[in-house]
């Protein structure tokens, strides 16, 4: 089994093929699997080479987790497969739902933090853990508006739904950044309410403040801000705990992301003195 350590960067298309052959340093890679799972011959290819080189890490966008429908059994057997052909250590998703009765809804869109909601996630996330055959991880995701029926605070919802689902924790700093400003709370007390050792890897990004509010956008780079508050969650985690570096609109060339991971690394060293 493959190891998850150290700085990685999403996959995209502009530079996936670049990547087999930058000197620089590149420790592990996510991918959506959304963008490979169907698709053979040069792409596949290609991804099989990235396999051989790098840790691959799927991070998918419609496992649809917290969704009403049954999973999506084409997309869990593709991701199955994509899993076992690269050597994956685990997949990922959100706590969310992202389909209704039966159509994609292209959007990660908030559950109600209820005892239902945590049940529903905790069975969905562990059957598609033991379908897909590797261990799952789920984030925290951003969002916009409050579903009706709370009975938990954000923190606690996702600590009962990791324990249902028997999961491990992506946690999003930049999603706890963009949640904490649009809801008004304190992103570090936030982070000292979480089960830390569920940990197994973090997302840093950008976002794009529109009017009043900010929009995770995953525009780079990073701004000051999230990235204090990423020293902050690896002070408290005590070790380096593997980072990764999105940057999904208005891409820009491999060597821009790269410095982004490689201050990642700088920020992580720092944080641990």
């Amino acid at each position: 089994m493959k190891k998850l350590e150290g700085i990685g960067i999403g996959v995209r298309t502009g530079f996936a093929s670049e990547l087999l052959t930058t000197n620089r340093r590149v420790d592990w890679l996510e991918i959506i699997p959304e963008n490979w799972a169907f698709y053979g011959g040069k792409k596949r290819k290609l991804l099989h080479a990235l396999a051989e080189k790098f840790t691959i890490v799927p991070h998918s966008v419609s496992l649809n987790v917290g969704g009403l429908d049954a999973l999506d059994a084409r997309f869990i057997e593709a991701l199955a497969a994509l899993v076992k052909e690269t050597g994956a250590p685990l997949f990922s998703d959100h706590v969310c739902y992202a389909s209704t009765q039966g159509r994609p809804l292209h959007e990660l869109l908030p559950l109600p933090f209820t005892q239902e909601a945590v049940e529903l996630v905790g069975r969905r996330g562990r059957e598609a853990a033991a379908r897909v055959g590797a261990p799952l991880v789920l984030e925290n995701a951003t969002f916009y508006a409050h579903m009706p029926g709370g009975e938990f605070t954000e923190s606690a919802f996702l600590k009962a739904c990791l324990e249902a689902a028997d999961a491990r924790m992506l946690l999003d700093v930049n999603n706890v950044y963009v949640n904490s400003k649009n809801h008004g709370f304190d992103a570090r007390a936030f982070i000292d309410s979480l089960p830390l050792e569920r940990v197994s890897y973090l997302h840093l990004a950008g976002h794009t403040l529109q009017g009043d509010v900010i929009i995770d956008t995953h525009i780079g780079p990073i701004i000051d801000d999230v990235w204090s508050l990423y020293r902050y969650v690896i002070a408290k985690c005590g070790r380096l705990v593997p980072t990764l570096i999105e940057w999904d609109q208005d891409i820009p060339p491999l060597d821009v992301v790269l410095d982004e991971a490689d201050r990642a690394r700088r920020e992580a060293t720092e944080a641990l003195r």
